[in-house]
């Protein structure tokens, strides 16, 4: 159906150059489609198509749903009663009448001369086809990875055709209402492109009717039918389902949880329109097994494409049988790629990892002197030259706390490779700091100093926030260890500062770097820290292997 509506737009646009070329191109394009294959192809494709909408509002739960969805549903119903005048006075009246009027210049003879409104009608039939269409086209592909790469040229494409189509169509219209203005021409085209007989007519046009109201009886017909199904599912019974707010909804078997939550009008994540593609609307399931269904095929292949944990689902794939606790795993505002393959610590796991805490020295003071602008403009730029260091080395910007930032290590390669990680991450920055320094010499009263504090251990990572400012981001005893690691930075008037397990995770060979046992408030062991006067002073990962310490820093 597609490939008809897009070579019909084409066909369109070809007005552009005349009505002739319109004709001409038409003659190919038809013969493909009345041809045997081509019409079982087409009609085959319309019937499913309209089969697959009725059994889909079938089997909704609720009509609750997002505007393009309800967008693309209304249209999708109007398209036939729309267009059932425009095939049956040309295909029908051609193929069993007939006639001749499969022809643009008739056609548009008709739509601009004889009958506008019909022609008003036709135009708008042409604009909903698309955007309905366009709708559909855009919840399938914007799930695949290449999506957002694309999107400008697919925009581009689905903007285009119809403009040009539109824009054909009129050009054509033009130019048949100049050739109308003769009698000669418009009596050769009736001579040369009869139409049905007036008896025949009126067949058709009755045939109309009777198409509409049976497009119109089907749509009522499952509507009644839900409605009936509604009332008798009531009378057996209640299912509840518990959010993790405490708020319960009460469903009757058969509602999805996705549809639970849009009836109640809880927000829920759901890409794809609740067709079990994306992955976004999963949940924590928590209730006795009995109330659960095993997930079909369908829903267990997306389930395992994300590395769902056992008592995850898809809420609008489950339709529970009992009381259930469901708790969102997404937020509301999700987008296409939080549903492609993501690792599981996502939603929540004890991990052990590396944490590397940054601050700015002496800022405050720095900060009275400069104006807010000026602030702002170096502040930019400390971010970029850590962030960039931090990424370049395998890690993670997990946030940036006034003039200092966290950042993690080893999410997904490993505590060992994290620790190497956040070494290098550490020199790198120390060294872009140096040249951050030499741009900004004419610009700072005293060199920017920076203190950094590396350290490991387990944490809770998971992704945390509200709205749009949720993150990845760890909490845990070993992150605030870091955090007080970075402060004895100023203890020992040093650069650099890390925890011994970072060095002998890391394999790397320290040298005579300072080592000192500290007392950490909340820990009953005491801390054993290696300080280092410059980050520089690390060893340098290269070619695979840690070269040794070239210089260490003095007490």
């Amino acid at each position: 159906m597609f490939a008809y509506v897009t070579t019909h737009f084409v066909n369109h646009s070809l007005g552009l150059v005349s009505v002739q070329v319109m004709d001409r191109a038409l003659e190919h394009i038809y013969h493909y489609w009345a041809s045997l294959l081509g019409s079982v192809l087409l009609y085959g494709a319309f019937a499913t198509h309209y089969s697959l909408a009725l059994w889909a509002l079938w089997l909704r739960r609720s009509l609750k749903m997002p505007f393009a969805e309800a967008t693309q549903l209304v249209l999708g119903f109007s398209i036939p009663f729309l267009l059932t005048d425009h095939v049956l006075q040309t295909r029908v009246a051609d193929t069993f009448y007939g006639a001749d009027v499969g022809y643009y210049s008739t056609v548009l003879h008709t739509y601009f001369v004889a009958n506008p409104l019909r022609g008003g009608l036709q135009l708008m039939v042409l604009v909903i086809a698309w955007v309905h269409a366009m709708i559909g086209l855009w919840f399938w592909l914007r799930l695949k990875p290449w999506y957002q790469r694309w999107q400008p040229i697919l925009y581009a494409f689905a903007l285009l055709m119809p403009t040009l189509a539109i824009l054909g169509f009129f050009e054509g219209g033009r130019q048949v209402m100049t050739m109308a203005e003769d009698p000669a021409w418009v009596a050769q085209l009736a001579q040369a492109h009869p139409r049905a007989a007036p008896a025949d007519a009126a067949v058709i046009d009755q045939m109309v009717v009777w198409v509409r109201y049976a497009f119109v009886a089907a749509l009522l017909a499952v509507l009644a039918a839900r409605l009936v199904r509604w009332h008798w599912e009531r009378r057996h019974g209640v299912v509840r389902l518990t959010y993790p707010n405490g708020r319960v909804v009460e469903i009757v078997r058969g509602v999805s949880v996705l549809e639970a939550s849009r009836m109640a009008g809880i927000p829920h994540a759901s890409v794809c329109g609740g067709r079990g593609r994306c992955s976004t609307c999963r949940i924590r399931v928590a209730g006795p097994q009995e109330a659960v269904l095993p997930p079909a095929p369908e829903e267990v292949k997306v389930l395992r494409r994300v590395g769902a944990a056992p008592d995850v689902r898809l809420a609008c794939q489950l339709r529970p049988h009992g009381d259930l606790r469901v708790t969102p795993l997404l937020p509301a505002t999700a987008q296409a790629r939080d549903g492609f393959g993501r690792p599981g610590y996502l939603h929540g796991a004890e991990r052990e990892i590396v944490i590397l805490f940054g601050d700015l020295r002496s800022f405050t003071q720095l900060s009275e002197k400069k104006l807010p602008y000026d602030l702002v403009f170096l502040l930019n730029r400390y971010f970029a030259e850590i962030g960039h260091a931090v990424e370049a080395a395998g890690g993670r910007i997990d946030k940036f706390i006034g003039d200092g930032v966290m950042a993690l290590f080893g999410l997904d390669s490993g505590v060992e490779a994290g620790c190497r990680e956040a070494l290098a991450a550490a020199r790198d920055m120390s060294e872009r700091m140096e040249t951050l320094n030499r741009a900004l010499i004419h610009d700072l009263p005293e060199p920017l100093r920076i203190g950094i504090g590396i350290h490991t251990g387990p944490a809770i990572v998971g992704e945390m926030g509200y709205g749009t400012a949720v993150s990845i981001t760890a909490v845990g005893d070993s992150v605030n260890t870091a955090s007080r690691v970075e402060g004895l930075t100023k203890t020992y008037a040093c650069e650099l500062v890390i925890s011994d397990a970072v060095a002998l995770r890391a394999g790397v060979d320290l040298g005579a770097a300072p080592r000192h046992e500290i007392e950490i408030r909340g820990r009953v062991e005491e801390l054993v820290v290696r300080t280092f006067t410059s980050a520089r002073d690390l060893p340098v990962l290269g070619h695979g292997a840690l070269k040794k310490v070239q210089s260490v820093a003095a007490e």
